[in-house]
């Protein structure tokens, strides 16, 4: 089992910045890929990046190329998602999730799940 709880959501003005912070637990030795995904109400959950555990390869939606970054610190058994520029699209439910096997921009492939941070881009 793995355990993530993510923090830094919140409310912030269309143009401002936010950083997601995704902490992990439990076996995280078998993760392969760790990524964030987010739901808008009444829409489905779409990936938004993602980062490979090992040598930290990354991939972005088109939505967010150049806007967002994602990092890991291995150490701390940590990913962070640093989010510019944000817009009111942006508004959603972020999760963090982790992959034992798949790392693709898709927002299937996922074993855990944390519970979620609410952002939200005010214009």
């Amino acid at each position: 089992q793995v355990q993530l709880v993510e923090s830094g959501g919140g409310l912030v003005q269309a143009g401002g910045s936010l950083r997601l912070s995704c902490a992990a637990s439990g076996r995280t030795f078998s993760s392969y890929a760790r990524g964030w995904l987010r739901q808008a109400l009444g829409k489905e959950r779409e990936f938004v990046s993602a980062i490979t555990w090992s040598d930290g390869r990354t991939l972005y939606a088109e939505s967010v190329k150049g806007r967002f970054t994602i990092s890991r610190d291995n150490a701390k058994n940590m990913v962070y998602l640093q989010m510019n520029g944000l817009k009111s699209e942006d508004t959603a439910v972020y999760y963090c999730a982790t992959s034992r096997v798949f790392f693709n921009s898709s927002a299937s492939g996922y074993d855990y799940w944390g519970q979620g941070t609410q952002v939200t881009v005010s214009s």
